[in-house]
C-alpha cells in the first residue's frame, strides 16, 4: 500500500455504516439498516445529517422494517426532526414506510435474498436497489460501495464520487487498478474514503501535501 492511500484511509477511511452506528454484517438487520441509510444518503443533505437521522430512526426502533413501519408516518418524522433532517421529513418519512412495506412484502424482511434473486450479478443488483421508493441510480451505488465491505460478489464497487476522488489524489480512476492499492477487506473503507475527498477539497488539499 502506497503512502497516499495509507494516509487517505487513516484520515478519512471510516464507512458511512459505521459512521451511523450500523455494524455490516451478511444479516437482514444489518443489511435492512444499512438500506435506510442509503434512502437517506439519497436525497441532496448534508451527510452528517443523514447519518444522524439514520441513528435516531434506529434508536427509535426503527433498524428493521417491521419496527419502520409500526413507527409510523409521525414517528418516523419525528424521528429525522431531532436529527435536523428537516427539508424533506415528510416525504422522506412516506418513502421509508413505502420501502419498509417492500422489503416484507417482496423480500419477506430479508434482504439476503437480494444476491439471489439477482444472481449475485452486481449490475442487476443496481437495479433491483432502484424499485424501492426513494432510491434511484446514486442510492444504488452507495449501497453497492458500502455492502461490498459483507459482499464479494459486488467488488470493486467504486461510484462517480469516489473515482472523483481518486482523480483529485493522483489515484488510478480505473475500478480495478483502484482495487489493487488496498486488500478486499478494505475496498468500502477506501471507496467511503474518496467520496470525503471528493467532497472536500480541503481534505484532497492536505492529503496530496502530506
Amino acid at each position: 500500500m502506497d503512502k497516499t492511500t495509507k494516509t487517505l484511509l487513516s484520515e478519512a477511511g471510516h464507512t458511512y455504516a459505521e459512521d451511523a452506528g450500523i455494524t455490516l454484517k451478511d444479516q437482514p438487520a444489518a443489511l435492512f439498516k444499512l438500506l435506510v441509510l442509503t434512502n437517506l444518503l439519497s436525497t441532496r443533505i448534508n451527510a452528517e445529517i443523514a447519518v444522524a437521522a439514520a441513528r435516531e430512526l434506529f434508536e427509535a426502533g426503527g433498524g428493521t422494517p417491521r419496527g419502520l413501519a409500526k413507527l409510523g408516518w409521525q414517528g418516523r418524522v419525528d424521528a429525522l426532526g431531532r436529527a435536523h433532517y428537516v427539508r424533506y421529513d415528510e416525504s422522506t418519512s412516506t418513502r421509508l414506510g413505502d420501502m419498509a412495506d417492500k422489503v416484507m412484502e417482496d423480500y419477506a424482511g430479508d434482504l439476503r435474498r437480494l444476491p439471489q434473486n439477482v444472481g449475485r450479478d452486481a449490475d442487476r443488483a443496481r437495479e433491483a436497489l432502484q424499485e424501492f421508493p426513494g432510491i434511484g441510480p446514486v442510492g444504488a451505488e452507495i449501497f453497492c460501495r458500502e455492502a461490498q465491505a459483507v459482499w464479494p460478489w459486488l467488488r470493486p464497487s467504486f461510484d462517480a464520487l469516489a473515482l472523483k476522488g481518486a482523480d483529485r489524489l493522483g489515484l488510478p480512476t480505473d475500478p480495478k487498478r483502484l482495487a489493487e492499492l488496498v486488500g478486499d477487506r478494505e475496498l468500502a473503507r477506501l471507496a467511503s474514503a474518496l467520496v470525503r475527498v471528493a467532497k472536500d477539497k480541503k481534505l484532497a488539499d492536505r492529503l496530496v501535501g502530506a
